[in-house]
């Protein structure tokens, strides 16, 4: 997508694929022992039952590839797989002080040079949002000279942060506050800007309407975490994803974040062992309790989940307020949990399409919003993916005469 398109007809398109193609991804692969569309699309689940593991891994890491492959069942999949592109942001190039780094995370650090250098250069006073130790603060502070406000609720982090602020010499100081109080907002500096780097879910929204009614003059953040929201469903921020008939809960919210694009092979591997664990116990508590449903598995220490059968799944009965029965001849359900694996891996790589489109539509949503406020935005990558997959920045600037000052030039999307 052209980044000088209009957003509003942007996310129309986009919308309407989504709708329109809702069998395909708004389902839990988990839950389901058979693929949803094998009656109304038998060929399709046949050609996914003919792949090898290979294949799909392949599949899986290949946006364009998977288009292509799933075209014949999906035909508007290529263009779903455009109407999700962004642009690399122009970037400028960075000479933080030596060691402001240390202590910080090695993908970590990376993520907030490249936050850093792909948004506009400006000294303006800075309020930096959920900031933990204000490691991007700090390099903020040091490169664009400004005077940085780090707002951060727990107090040791809080410390931590104004002790290496401190030896750094930097004009960096923490404020502990919650972010969700209404005073949070008064900390938004009138004229000056807001940063925030995968702040979750409800935290970063409520820093946009905490800018939307401030003075602030511009607003630069990228969006992690979807499904952390305290509603039960989404509810959309701007006029056109109000409209639509879309209708998010918690578990499409996490979509997009279900990708394993920058974890090593041990976790994946460990990943996968996990999932077949719980779908190990899917198929034995189904006969169990004579029920064909899926029973929600807690949260479980790893011992309990890497540990005898019977074990995990007295953990998991006792939590739903159930007696557990004696678990017999665990090789058989092995067997059939291997078999429930390999379905779920294929059902997921038709959901895979929908991840990116489904992450662009609440980006979308976002950058609506701010336009619908009196905003120029600006929509971006500001990084690979393989350093992380929350790689969308978006910047909102507002004109001087809402503001009062300028906030740095870019090149506008939607105004």
């Amino acid at each position: 997508m052209n980044q000088t398109s209009d957003l509003t007809t942007w996310f129309a398109e986009l919308n309407h694929l989504l709708e329109d193609y809702r069998p395909w991804w708004q389902f839990r692969p988990f839950h389901h022992r058979e693929m949803p569309w094998s009656e109304a699309c038998p060929e399709l689940t046949r050609a996914l039952e003919s792949l090898s593991g290979e294949e799909i891994d392949t599949l899986a890491t290949s946006p364009a590839d998977l288009a292509n492959w799933l075209s014949p069942w999906i035909p508007e999949a290529q263009r779903l797989v455009s109407l999700s592109q962004l642009p690399q942001l122009p970037t400028r190039t960075l000479i933080p002080p030596l060691r402001l780094e240390v202590g910080v995370p090695g993908r970590k650090w990376q993520q907030i040079q490249r936050f850093v250098a792909a948004r506009p250069a400006s000294n303006l006073p800075l309020l930096e949002w959920c900031a933990g130790k204000g490691h991007l603060g700090r390099l903020l502070a040091a490169i664009d000279g400004c005077p940085v406000t780090s707002l951060e609720w727990q107090q040791a982090l809080c410390e931590s942060g104004n002790e290496l602020a401190h030896k750094a010499q930097l004009n960096q100081s923490f404020v502990r506050a919650d972010a969700f109080a209404v005073e949070a907002g008064e900390h938004l500096p009138v004229g000056g800007q807001a940063v925030a780097l995968h702040a979750c879910g409800d935290l970063h929204t409520t820093l946009m309407r905490h800018w939307v009614h401030s003075h602030a003059r511009a607003l630069t953040l990228s969006p992690c975490c979807y499904h952390l929201i305290q509603a039960e469903v989404y509810r959309p921020l701007s006029a056109a994803a109000q409209a639509s008939r879309l209708r998010l809960d918690r578990a499409d919210l996490s979509v997009p974040l279900q990708e394993t694009v920058t974890a090593g092979r041990g976790d994946r591997l460990r990943r996968q062992r996990e999932l077949l664990r719980r779908l190990v116990f899917d198929e034995w508590q189904r006969e169990a309790r004579a029920v064909d449903n899926y029973l929600p598995v807690p949260a479980l220490p790893r011992a309990v989940i890497e540990g005898p059968l019977e074990e995990f799944a007295r953990r998991v009965f006792a939590h739903h307020g159930l007696n557990s029965p004696a678990v017999e001849d665990e090789s058989l359900w092995l067997t059939k949990g291997e078999q429930r694996l390999a379905q779920v891996q294929r059902m997921e790589l038709v959901v895979q399409l929908f991840r990116r489109p489904l992450e662009l539509w609440l980006v979308l949503d976002r950058a609506l919003f701010l336009q619908e406020q009196g905003a120029r935005v600006q929509l971006g990558e500001f990084c690979p993916r393989s350093i992380t997959p929350r790689n969308i920045l978006i910047h909102a600037a507002r004109s001087s005469a809402s503001a009062g000052v300028d906030a740095g030039d870019f090149t506008d999307a939607g105004d």
